[in-house]
């Protein structure tokens, strides 16, 4: 039996083909799309530059396999990226891509609302999601927002592009929507309140669990991809949130730690509990019966990339080279101090208004060292967050690093150190797209639920373990980045808000 899988990132989809008998992605493509950037914290994509990918990672991967059919397919994909469409699904203006933080101020909103459905989200919306960033369209673009059939996320324009239905996934909903996924149901009151209450009628009205079935692939579609049979599509959901079931994390205790383009570290509850400061507990979005935890950076490896390639013009190469000179001598920007908020803080402030910051800098400081601050940066971010899920009470006993962290040995190293405790990574470099066949077996009735199937398809994994004297470090600098944080923040939201245009 073999599964067709997309992860749609940031900068492209993947495509890949699932073996279901050996376990294993026999065959992976890619493809790319464009992110543009009007303004300061504005980033938009093309839906139709998706179209076009997902049909050529999906022909390449299907043909590099040797097969003609595939039993069942499943998409993952970046959450809170809104597309805005009429119901044909032809795209009426480019889609707010996930870290697009212009609604700052309509999330900022949400946080007056009352309704016991906001609890799940700890009381308000982020910048980044459907809500907020419908509030900020129907205020600044009303013809656009008039005009429009159906505001959806960039999952359910996939699926509505893999299978001609408008569905949503419960996950997305759940995470980011304000559903009340506890009694399956849309809040349109809040919607109301919020000044948005046409925008229930926009959104995908069925909204179907992870792992359940949407139905069978269009065959337009399926001739697209090459294959000769129409094969059931699979409801996913949200990338780094699929790729749990891809690490076989799904259970209370586990983490996964997904560090690319942004870090987003994901855990489930046995039962409703306060995380302040975190989005959830939600419950039943992954997993029926469990409490989904979301806890992230909103850059990470964006900045990496930003600072070799866009500050000091290196090429792939130049960039690998500098990595290993941090590897190398990792304690080089003990003097410094830079904060990860290039975009915002997503969790535990929840701040989109914060930004990145470096002190310390001297004339004797090269880019080696401003690079090795960056990477100490967004490992004390991630130790952050781990620091405070302790103080609300949520015990981590495996954690599993995926994603292009893996690929990068100095920001590696570092997130091991700065939390002190070893991670198991894994061998496949996407367990999205592993996720996504969980999800597509499940919906065959391969196996009786997620979480069988989730340990029949997991990737293997190997331990890396901390270096103590660099672990004490961290430790040691961990209030400094606090104290920093709180110090700065009225200078990050004074530049903020210049950037936005706002400012007095």
């Amino acid at each position: 039996m073999h599964l067709l899988s997309f992860d749609f990132g940031t900068g492209g989809v993947r495509a890949g083909v699932f073996d279901l008998e050996t376990r294993s992605m026999i065959a992976m493509e890619e493809a790319k799309y464009d992110t543009v950037y009007p303004r300061a914290g504005w980033a938009e994509q093309d839906p139709l530059q998706w179209s076009s990918a997902l049909r050529q990672a999906g022909r390449a991967a299907i043909k590099a396999a040797g097969v003609k059919r595939v039993d069942g397919v499943c998409a993952a994909t970046t959450a809170s990226t809104v597309a805005v469409c009429k119901r044909d699904g032809t795209p009426i203006r480019p889609a707010l891509l996930w870290m697009d933080c212009r609604a700052e101020s309509e999330s900022r909103e949400t946080a007056n609302v009352k309704n016991p459905v906001m609890r799940f989200c700890g009381g308000s919306d982020a910048v980044e999601w459907l809500v907020p960033k419908a509030m900020w369209l129907k205020r600044n673009q009303p013809e656009i927002w008039q005009d429009a059939d159906v505001i959806c996320e960039a999952l359910d324009y996939v699926n509505f592009d893999l299978t001609g239905k408008w569905v949503a996934s419960r996950m997305n909903a759940a995470c980011k929507w304000n559903y009340d996924s506890d009694v399956h149901n849309f809040v349109p009151e809040i919607y109301a309140e919020l000044g948005i209450s046409d925008l229930t009628e926009r959104l995908p009205q069925e909204v179907i669990a992870v792992g359940g079935a949407i139905g069978e692939m269009s065959a337009e579609m399926a001739a697209d991809l090459g294959l000769e049979n129409r094969p059931l599509v699979a409801q996913g959901g949200i990338d780094a949130h699929i790729g749990m079931l891809g690490a076989d994390v799904v259970s209370p205790g586990g983490m996964l730690f997904i560090g690319g383009t942004s870090v987003v570290q994901l855990t489930q509850l046995a039962q409703e509990s306060d995380v302040s400061g975190f989005w959830g507990p939600y419950p039943n979005a992954l997993s029926d019966g469990d409490w989904l935890v979301e806890c992230g950076q909103v850059s990470a490896g964006s900045i990496l990339n930003w600072l070799a390639h866009t500050i000091f013009g290196l090429d792939e190469k130049g960039h690998a080279e500098l990595i290993q000179e941090v590897v190398e001598t990792p304690s080089r920007a003990e003097g410094l101090l830079a904060l990860d908020y290039w975009m915002g803080n997503r969790t535990p402030l929840r701040d989109g208004a914060l930004r990145g910051t470096m002190t310390g800098l001297t004339l004797g400081h090269g880019r080696s060292d401003l690079y090795a601050a960056c990477v100490d940066s967004i490992a004390l971010g991630s130790a952050n967050i781990l620091r405070v899920l302790a103080e609300r009470g949520v015990e981590i006993d495996r954690v599993v690093m995926a994603g292009g962290i893996v690929k990068n040995a100095a920001w590696m190293q570092a997130t091991v150190d700065a939390i002190g405790r070893p991670v198991d990574v894994a061998d496949q470099d996407n367990l999205s797209l592993v996720g996504a066949c969980v999800c597509a077996a499940t919906a065959l009735g391969v196996f009786d639920n997620l979480k069988e199937a989730a340990k029949h398809c997991a990737s293997p994994t190997r331990q890396i373990l901390p270096n103590a004297e660099r672990t004490n470090w961290y430790n040691k600098t961990l209030p400094l980045y606090c104290e920093a944080t709180e110090a700065l923040t009225p200078v990050m939201h004074h530049l903020a808000k210049v950037q936005s245009g706002n400012a007095v």
